[in-house]
């Protein structure tokens, strides 16, 4: 039980760690299209992300697969930055009929993302024999974590938009601007070439 909560703490605390607000930017800017109404799609999101990203990071840990840092560094706010300008583009239909496109980004960039815990993750675990346990723990904890900030996000909009009476457009429109504001200088400052 003690490992379980070891690992469980390191995948929420990870998430939950503001130096690592790539992470947060990224949910932001998959949930900020979503209102309370759309729970289920927004959980739906959340798993997609979390599965993406605990596949490529047991490929990375079970040494599958091996991409270099820096390219996965520069990728991570490329992701964000993407999602951020698809938002921008279709925020007067705000989730309308583009739930399957954020799926496809929560899973396929999740995928990226996974990649940028497999060094953080195969330190936390070193060489230990049984490493699906770990990892189903510290999937676990992100999962929850993500949670939190999706919910967050969704509690942020509700208030915005019923009692501020500010627009699910302008909403969108502004948290999706000031993530793609973030994402600019992390690619320019993670560049690998």
């Amino acid at each position: 039980m003690d490992n379980f909560v070891l690992y469980f703490n390191m995948g929420l605390n990870h998430v939950l760690d503001f130096e690592a607000y790539d992470h947060v930017l990224f949910l932001i800017v998959l949930a900020v299209v979503f209102n309370f109404n759309q729970w289920k799609k927004v959980l739906w999101l959340i798993t997609f992300f979390t599965i993406g990203h605990s596949v490529t990071l047991a490929l990375s840990a079970y040494g599958i697969l091996k991409i270099r840092m820096d390219i996965i560094e520069f990728l991570i706010p490329v992701t964000i930055f993407i999602t951020g300008v698809i938002n921008v583009l279709f925020a007067k239909k705000a989730s309308i009929g583009k739930d399957n496109i954020n799926l496809v980004f929560a899973l396929f960039f999740g995928l990226i993302h996974g990649l940028g815990f497999s060094n953080y993750f195969k330190m936390m675990i070193g060489k230990e024999e049984d490493k699906l346990l770990p990892l189903l723990e510290f999937a676990l904890g992100i999962e929850m974590s993500q949670i939190i900030i999706v919910f967050g996000i969704l509690l942020i909009g509700a208030f915005l938009q019923n009692l501020v009476q500010v627009t699910r457009r302008d909403w969108v429109l502004v948290c999706s601007s000031i993530v793609i504001g973030f994402s600019i200088p992390m690619m320019i400052e993670r560049v690998f070439w």
